[in-house]
């Protein structure tokens, strides 16, 4: 079990101090800005919709090492999803980093389950579902600053 904590670690700090899709997109049809004034993580989500499927997906902002590795994942495993896979996606990720999980995380979620230790860490979880709240007043279009509180 300690392999796998060292790993996910791993995982996220990699994508801290890496992170994938950190840029704006100019020719996104989708957009929303999140902002969790518990820590100050910022995040504006983008995205390119055509015909109901996420084509990219990238992000900007600043946060905690979790809020950013959590925009990063979250931002590889859209491309390609449905809209509704994501709006699935997204249910089960904010399932696996609040509630117990009996038998381990879902492995729809792949590397995504890096996370699922910061439920261990209710202040945490509000870090983590910030992009995962931005990314759904996304792609409803919502223009109003999305925020934790």
């Amino acid at each position: 079990m300690n392999d796998l904590r060292e790993l996910y670690q791993e995982v996220i700090f990699d994508h801290y101090r890496k992170p994938r899709n950190f840029r704006r997109m100019d020719d996104a049809n989708h957009s929303a800005e999140g902002y969790n004034p518990l820590c100050g993580d910022k995040v504006t989500v983008y995205l390119k919709v055509e015909d109901g499927r996420i084509c990219d997906a990238s992000f900007e902002g600043s946060g905690c090492a979790i809020s950013t590795a959590s925009a990063s994942l979250m931002t590889d495993s859209l491309k390609g999803k449905s809209e509704a896979e994501a709006l699935q996606m997204l249910a089960e990720f904010h399932g696996m980093v609040t509630g117990p999980m009996a038998g381990g995380a879902p492995v729809a979620l792949g590397k995504l389950e890096a996370l699922a230790g910061v439920r261990e860490f209710p202040q945490r979880v509000k870090c983590a579902t910030l992009a995962w709240h931005t990314l759904q007043a996304a792609l409803k279009n919502q223009h109003d600053k999305v925020t934790t509180e």
